[in-house]
């Protein structure tokens, strides 16, 4: 229980220093409210309108979306595997070639749905 004593502290720390920040922008921060700032923000230029209700948006943007989330969750466990190739032996190239698989699979989807092509 030691060893994960750091990484509860680490992470108390860190929520304490979010919702610091949260709390005291809220505190300290101006609070003039006005029709330009309750807009969506699009980069300085003019915001596209909108429906009343909401608009809907093209799987595209979702498919980009899953697409980044596949590929750091493949990138968070190859480093971690590659450190400890060596000691993993046979089983750790077999179950790193399943998940690779797997993220193939995902990867297959985004590319058939045309998640990829740019227009």
């Amino acid at each position: 229980m030691d060893l994960y004593v750091p990484i509860i502290v680490l992470g108390v720390l860190a929520f304490a220093f979010a919702a610091g920040s949260v709390a005291m922008a809220a505190f300290t921060g101006p609070k003039r409210w006005n029709r330009a700032r309750l807009d969506a923000y699009e980069c300085g230029i003019e915001p596209t309108p909108q429906p009343a209700g909401g608009g809907r948006f093209p799987v595209k943007y979702y498919l980009t979306a899953m697409l980044f989330i596949v590929f750091d969750i493949e990138i968070i466990f190859l480093y971690p595997w590659a450190v400890a190739f060596d000691h993993l032996g046979i089983f750790g190239l077999v179950e790193m070639v399943l998940f690779i698989l797997t993220v193939l699979v995902a990867y297959a989807y985004i590319w058939r749905r045309g998640g990829l092509e740019w227009d």
